[in-house]
């Protein structure tokens, strides 16, 4: 096998066993990047004397038997918004374009303890706003599937990189569904863990109630792995919950038979092409036949949850981008006359558009007037679709739907339509609205060959349940390599 080709697992395994270096797998993956990167823009900043260096100590780690994880060695990708000691973390905004952070994300150290190998920060949304990775100020990335695509967002460079080769696992982040929906549209996995679950210090935030790190892998057993490595009770973080049953990988079990399996009729009405309707249903039918009780319900207040979530998200990030001002780090304008005339000169040059837009859109539902008739009401909703989903939960494992109403669009297509790019999360965001862990895998493709994602939806704490039916579904499909392309 192609040591591109491998899962983040196997070439773990591969290292451990003296089969391959960390070194040759740091290699590989920079020899993808030359011959991909121009064209897909997967990257902001990469580091391949870093990773060298790194992959040299580590090497001598494995090698000494200090490091025995099934991730040592392994290369690894950043989302642009968790910062790096010492590493260029820009949220892809020309506000922070020359940020070097004095510290490391809690998730990042992590990784970093596990033995992975950082090779560089990947591009995104301008601080996570958007789902194309159209709105970064350094440039779109492209869909390794079909560069006329867009890969998602706002995780779309994670989910492009581990796509393409460019590494073999990425961490990204998913305020709305950005670690799923990239996932989909790139064909590989993502994973939004229950909120609490990763720490969130070192996540530059958006909305710092529905923030989650989360995996992007080639396989569900990647996912489990890294996910199983992430997540940790951090103090530096009050909202991580400590947890005791974070061994992920043990709910590998290749068996769904009795699991009680719900599908929002809500998912599946107006809007939804016909393709993505088609894989999602014909994988709910492969669980079925593997002994899993498969039913339709109305989950309710799916209608509500778009509105809800960017007026909340908006609030939040209102709120957590004043500290971007031009004073205290990042970028600043020149030629001001004075303090006012550079705080609005620094912002308005630093922000881009989308950016702008939420900004505006969040001290609006905050102002006095508003807040209770827009805020306070988003709150309210939020709550009962909480409700709603424990409703579900008391009758059904796990729920099954699509992760996006459509595959990837073209590029330039969904910045001509905002409301159309922000009614595109409606399957996605009342995750983070209720606090659930979900995981998106490949299911197939549409007549165009682009992915399709299916989503799992899993109850508070209970990662284990959608790792074990998302395993299943994967090997009932053949494997990972195999069910990206079932028709």
């Amino acid at each position: 096998m192609k040591l591109t080709d491998m899962t983040a697992v196997e070439l773990g395994t591969a290292i451990r066993e003296r089969h391959v270096t960390a070194m040759e797998a740091v290699e590989a993956v920079f020899a993808v990047i030359q011959e991909r990167e121009a064209q897909l823009h997967c990257f902001v900043t990469l580091d391949r004397e870093g990773a060298l260096r790194r992959a040299q100590e580590v090497q001598k780690q494995i090698e000494a038997g200090k490091l025995n994880g099934p991730l040592a060695g392994v290369p690894a990708g950043i989302k642009d918004n968790l910062c790096t000691r010492g590493m260029r973390t820009t949220c892809a905004s020309r506000i922070l374009e020359n940020f070097v952070p004095s510290y490391t994300a809690q998730s990042v150290a992590r990784l970093e303890q596990a033995g992975a190998v950082l090779i560089g920060k990947t591009n995104m949304d301008e601080f996570a706003m958007g789902s194309t990775t159209e709105t970064s100020a350094w440039g779109p990335t492209k869909n390794p599937r079909n560069p006329a695509h867009v890969p998602g967002g706002s995780s779309g460079g994670s989910a492009a990189a581990v796509a393409a080769g460019e590494c073999f696992m990425a961490l990204g982040s998913d305020t709305g569904g950005s670690v799923r929906q990239p996932a989909s549209f790139c064909g590989v996995v993502g994973m939004k863990p229950t909120y609490g679950t990763v720490s969130r210090y070192g996540l530059i935030a958006y909305g710092s109630s529905l923030d989650q790190v989360g995996p992007l892998c080639r396989d569900v057993r990647d996912c489990a792995a890294l996910l199983e490595v992430i997540a940790s009770h951090d103090p530096k973080d009050s909202t991580t919950v400590l947890r005791r049953d974070t061994d992920f990988t043990a709910a590998l079990q290749d068996d769904v038979e009795g699991m009680r399996i719900g599908i929002p009729r809500d998912y599946f009405a107006e809007g939804l092409a016909a393709d993505v309707r088609e894989r999602v249903l014909a994988a709910a039918q492969v669980l079925r036949e593997r002994g899993a009780v498969v039913e339709e319900f109305d989950l309710s207040l799916v209608e509500y949850a778009v509105p809800a979530y960017y007026t909340i998200a908006a609030a939040e990030a209102s709120s957590n981008l004043e500290r971007f001002d031009g004073i205290k780090y990042g970028y600043r304008a020149r030629d001001c006359q004075d303090l006012h005339q550079m705080y609005k000169k620094t912002r308005s040059e630093g922000f881009g558009e989308e950016v702008k837009r939420r900004i505006m859109l969040g001290s609006f539902v905050l102002s006095s007037g508003y807040y209770d008739a827009y805020y306070l009401k988003a709150l309210r909703v939020k709550a009962l679709i909480r409700q709603a989903f424990d409703a579900a939960f008391a009758d059904y494992d796990v729920i099954l739907g699509p992760v996006a109403p459509t595959t990837a669009p073209l590029l330039g297509e969904s910045l001509q339509d905002p409301l159309k790019m922000y009614l595109g999360d409606i399957y996605t965001i009342a995750v983070n609205l209720a606090g659930l862990p979900a995981i998106s895998l490949p299911c197939g493709t549409d007549r165009h060959g682009l992915p399709v994602g299916l989503q799992l939806i899993g109850n508070r704490f209970e990662e284990k349940k959608l790792l074990r039916s998302a395993f299943a579904y994967e090997k009932a499909a053949g494997g990972f390599r195999n069910c990206r392309e079932v028709d």
